[in-house]
């Protein structure tokens, strides 16, 4: 029996695992590096190891920092998590010879997948279809387009998409230095790339005792960057001919390497409705949660019975449902997906499953698996993955609107999120048809990002109005109700205002700079009412930057007895206002926003989306305040290349200051959160400064490179 177990991870799925061994009454221990030394998953363990470092390579990928680490627990079993070494044999074997229990496959089951050009072998023997491998040095203009991918650990690192064949030997280099990064191993192979396909993968759960599980099928299909974004399951609109055959390859697949544990076979699906044979992940996946929903079983506790010997039963439990999974992560689509680092200062999804068994869910239907929450800081190590959501419902259109209603309403104050892109992504008409493919992300970006700006003229907000400002204690009422519109084309120019998020913004804007002049009022009492002064006043002027975008609003206003009269909003009357909560009358429609503001001057607001505009509006707002007089030292001379997030310089183009370069050309590589970014010249021009060496650590800002006209 294991008594204590030893996770060799961080982060979310040390916390998962953990979950079901407080069920099972089953003690705790990790590791953690420097940066995640107040970590969540390092507080929740009953025990845990410093890992001196904060490379991967240094920490979370040292074997025998790891297995020396649960010795010292004194831990009798070891669970790998997901990425980082829990794909690797040599690590499986050091724990077992150590005399601790390996959750996980076999050593050698792990070997004979480890590399995904041996898998394929194997596979093809065993007569499972598959796409060949290209030699890289024998490619021709007919084998294009290629997809180059890790031979060793998945979640999308270490792939590159090529079109163009004098490209190939770059991209693999690339992929290789990011392979090698993520995984301890840079060995990276080509294959054909299947425009149009479709990412299915089958759950499979083995025991000692020949018993071989396939847990229904998930499409893993909307990702970026190759790496999943969305997945669900059952993977939807796939023949039943062709899910009998991926149950019967997985099954025959776990069968061919005498497989044990969790696992999952992975496939490409043609649009011709063939299924290729693409890589077993012998490991617990991400995506996990929704095989566990639709099935109400707890993975993670079946991973450790199997390792304690206890034998399957005969079947597996039947499905029920729906469930789709959204990976809220710490990043900018609009931007090229950049990673975002920072304090979370706020990370409310209301309402979910409860501290429960793993694989049931509350009548909700929502669960989240976390890696951070409030007061957490997201570094620039690791993944930025801030959390999984995932819902359940009978059927899956039920899933994907009460997932997409969840995250529309979650109050997520820090690092700027993907999660309007998730909403519109659950909302766009070809996800709901279930038309997807793994180019969906890309097709649709535009459309999927085209709502995070203002709309056009939008970049000040003339809010005029006259009066007084807010009472002592925070608060000011309005009228006792707000005036009916006095013109139809009031309304509209308000309904005009509500395209692209126009409308969204300015009263964000608006309801900050009241909420502001609550907090500054030098006037006692309680207003209620239309009680007001009727002394003149100077309009009240607020300037503030929305981010990321960074579009500057100017808002203007002034509070009279008759109440708010914003030129720039027609149509918008107050109804009362406090430190953190305005109350607005929009074209009739009552509008709350709730206003945050922290100690550096950030403030956040958040409002239910509107009844009425375009689908997908954003639904918060991150507000910078900006100083009436800028200090004229902040401002960057043009054509400066700065860093866009904080991160190790991996290598650099073959330029030299001097040479000219062209708008987009790259300059040079930066490695964060495990991922590679190529930082490119802003403009075309000629290079006069590269502050920039390999293996030089940046943060966020930091002048990279001049380029001058």
């Amino acid at each position: 029996m294991i008594t204590t177990l030893f996770v060799a991870n961080r982060g979310e799925i040390a916390r998962r695992i953990f979950r079901t061994c407080r069920e099972l009454g089953i003690a705790t221990a990790t590791g953690y590096s420097d940066a995640d030394a107040n970590a969540p998953h390092t507080r929740e363990a009953d025990a845990a190891v410093h890992l001196p470092g904060n490379a991967p390579a240094d920490t979370y990928l040292r074997a025998d920092l790891l297995v020396k680490a649960a010795l010292a627990c004194g831990a009798d079993a070891v669970h790998p998590g997901y990425g980082f070494l829990s794909e690797n044999p040599d690590f499986a074997r050091a724990v077992i010879d150590a005399g601790l229990t390996w959750v996980g496959p076999p050593p050698a089951a792990i070997a004979a997948m480890a590399s995904k050009t041996r898998a394929k072998e194997l596979m093809a023997d065993a007569g499972v279809p598959l796409l060949a491998p290209v030699r890289p040095e024998e490619a021709t203009e007919a084998d294009l387009p290629l997809l180059v991918k890790a031979a060793a650990g998945g979640g999308g690192r270490g792939m590159r998409l090529v079109r163009e064949l004098a490209s190939l030997p770059e991209e693999m280099k690339a992929a290789s230095v990011e392979a090698a990064s993520a995984f301890g191993d840079g060995e990276v192979f080509a294959e054909p790339y299947v425009e149009r396909g479709r990412h299915v993968e089958v759950q499979i759960l083995a025991d000692a005792h020949g018993t071989v599980w396939t847990l229904g099928t998930r499409d893993c299909s909307l990702q970026r960057r190759h790496q999943k974004v969305i997945e669900e399951a059952p993977a939807p609109a796939l023949p039943e001919a062709l899910r009998a055959a991926l149950h019967e390859a997985a099954a025959q697949a776990a069968t061919a390497i005498g497989y044990r544990g969790a696992g999952t076979v992975e496939f490409l699906v043609s649009p011709q409705g063939r299924g290729y044979f693409l890589e077993v992940n012998t490991r617990l996946q991400v995506e996990h949660p929704v095989t566990e929903c639709v099935h109400g079983l707890d993975l993670v506790a079946w991973q450790l019975r199997v390792a304690e010997g206890h034998p399957l039963p005969a079947t597996p439990p039947e499905p029920t449902g729906h469930a789709v999974e959204a990976r809220l992560y710490a990043e900018d689509p609009a931007r090229d997906w950049q990673p975002q680092t920072g304090l979370v200062r706020r990370f409310d999804l209301g309402p979910t499953t409860p501290a429960g068994p793993a694989g049931s869910l509350p009548p909700a239907g929502l669960r989240v698996d976390s890696g951070f929450g409030a007061g957490d800081t997201i570094s620039a190590h690791y993944d930025p993955m801030l959390a999984k959501v995932i819902a359940w419902a009978p059927t899956r259109a039920e899933a994907v609107r009460r997932l997409a209603h969840a995250l529309e309403r979650a109050r997520l104050h820090g690092p700027v999120t993907n999660r309007d892109l998730l909403v519109r992504a659950l909302r766009h008409p070809r996800f709901q048809a279930a038309d997807l493919d793994t180019g969906f992300l890309d097709r649709h970006l535009t459309e999927l990002t085209g709502l995070t700006g203002p709309a056009p003229g939008a970049a000040g907000v003339a809010g005029e109005v006259a009066g007084p400002g807010p009472d002592e204690a925070g608060e000011v009422a309005g009228p006792g109700r707000a005036e009916e519109l006095g013109a139809p084309e009031e309304l509209a120019r308000a309904e005009e205002l509500s395209g692209a998020g126009g409308l969204g913004v300015r009263l964000a804007v608006l309801a900050a700079a009241l909420a502001d002049g609550c907090g500054r009022s030098r006037f006692g009492g309680t207003r209620h009412g239309g009680a007001w002064r009727n002394v003149p006043s100077q309009p009240q002027t607020r300037s503030y930057r929305s981010e990321p975008d960074g579009t500057e609003h100017e808002v203007r206003y002034r509070l009279t007895r008759a109440g708010l009269d914003a030129d720039g909003l027609p149509g918008v009357r107050l109804l009362s206002a406090a430190r953190d909560l305005v109350v607005l009358d929009v074209a009739g429609v009552r509008r709350t926003l709730a206003v945050s503001a922290y100690e550096d001057g950030t403030v956040y607001v958040d409002t239910p989306p509107p009844a009425a505009g375009p689908p997908g509006q954003p639904t918060a707002y991150a507000l910078t305040p900006l100083p009436r007089f800028p200090d004229p030292s902040a401002r960057t001379e043009p054509g400066s290349l700065l860093a866009p997030m904080p991160g190790t310089v991996i290598r650099l183009a073959d330029v030299a200051e001097g040479d000219a370069v062209r708008a987009g050309q790259p300059l040079l590589w930066l490695e964060a959160m495990k991922m590679e970014h190529k930082i490119t010249a802003p403009a075309s021009g000629t290079l006069t400064a590269l502050h920039a060496a390999p293996g030089q650590q940046v943060e966020v800002g930091a002048l990279l490179a001049v380029v001058s006209d």
